[in-house]
């Protein structure tokens, strides 16, 4: 890795930003074109099969039905583990649902895997569905 190409660390941190800023092509913009975004792992209603979202056609539509209808999405990262070219960060992220009645606020281990050469190859996020906190507005 250079000094001019961004760690995994900062591309999670490039990422957030964008999301927070509604920024929808810069974010696409950080992932490989073969990336897979799993948010959350496993099967759910955002990827009833469970096999994460692969590709950036399928991160765009994600992007798109999941992301972009929400009032606003905040990150508060508390602890963040880099290890070689992936980082583990924990926290909560805060949606505020559209419409504005509630805020989802979700607790887990968000991973990023980068290829070393500033792109995201895998956005994968731990946390569970039936644990996600809704209040009021």
């Amino acid at each position: 890795m250079t000094d001019a190409t961004p760690s995994v660390r900062e591309l999670a941190i490039q990422s957030r930003a964008a999301v927070h800023a509604r920024d929808r092509d810069g974010w696409l913009g950080l992932f490989s074109s073969d990336a897979v975004v799993a948010d959350p792992i496993g099967p759910s209603p955002f990827d009833p099969e469970g096999t994460g979202h692969q590709g950036l056609e399928a991160i765009a539509a994600f992007y798109d039905t999941v992301i972009a209808p929400s009032e606003s999405i905040s990150f508060e990262i508390e602890q963040s583990y880099l290890c070689g070219d992936e980082v583990a960060d924990v926290g909560v992220i805060r949606t505020v649902i559209a419409g504005g009645s509630h805020e989802a606020v979700v607790r887990g281990v968000y991973t990023y895997r980068g290829n070393g050469a500033g792109k995201i190859v895998a956005l994968r996020a731990f946390w569970e569905f039936e644990s996600l906190e809704l209040i009021e507005l």
